[in-house]
């Protein structure tokens, strides 16, 4: 939807998303926010009682669209876009179902969102600008991207283990084999959306080495990996 028809508070969130992701929370004004907007400060107040309730709601949007993109690719999700607490088990059986080529498809959608997405591509940048100026509010991005995510893939991983998909290892350094590369080519990428093939090509063969180091369902055929990349 074009912004000048979107409903004011949809474009309050937006106009303010693009200003926090340019020059931070703290650096951002009411005042730079209203005037993008194209209204009165005291109008902005009788949508958002502050900056801050802005913030919260931007991160309240920010795991819809997870929980929205998890449930489109098929994962068992709740509210925060992660596997609720009876669902584990669930999101280890998706998994299991999973060929490389599976896996790899699904990780190549996901980093493609995280990209390509204007609102979650915001969220990134206003995140790395807030670890150096805000404490608090980086403490948010880092509880969804690190925190929740390690906790939720490390829980995925020992329930793969524990029904023999993958192998007996340590489930949080599983996630960290997993998920640092991923984190790094968003880091890397993020403000570089032409270069996507490149970072989806690096994705590819990064998963392709997880899914041959600790798969434990099936042999590894010796044309397929005549040197898996990490021990027995």
């Amino acid at each position: 939807m074009e912004k000048h028809k979107m409903p004011t508070k949809e474009r309050i969130i937006e106009e303010s998303l693009t200003l926090f992701s340019i020059k931070g929370f703290k650096g951002t004004s009411v005042k730079e926010i209203a005037d993008a907007v194209g209204i009165k400060d005291s109008s902005l107040y009788k949508h958002f009682k502050s900056k801050r309730e802005i913030f919260d709601t931007i991160v309240l949007a920010v795991g819809k669209r997870m929980e929205e993109t998890s449930k489109a690719f098929g994962l068992p999700t709740d509210a925060n876009g992660l596997p609720g607490e009876d669902q584990f088990e669930e999101a280890a059986i998706f998994y299991e179902k999973l060929t490389l080529e599976g896996l790899q498809q699904l990780s190549r959608d996901f980093l493609t969102f995280y990209m390509t997405d204007p609102f979650m591509s915001r969220f990134w940048r206003m995140a790395n600008i807030e670890q150096y100026q805000n404490e608090e509010i980086y403490n948010v991005f880092y509880k969804i991207y690190m925190e929740d995510s390690i906790r939720y893939q490390s829980r995925v991983f020992a329930e793969m283990s524990r029904r023999g998909i993958l192998k007996d290892r340590d489930p949080e350094v599983m996630t960290i084999s997993f998920y640092a590369p991923i984190f790094f080519l968003l880091s890397k990428y993020i403000n570089r959306p032409s270069k996507l093939p490149e970072a989806l090509e690096l994705l590819e063969r990064q998963v392709e080495d997880f899914y041959l180091c600790y798969n434990d369902q099936q042999e590894r055929e010796q044309d397929h990996a005549p040197n898996p990349p990490c021990r027995k």
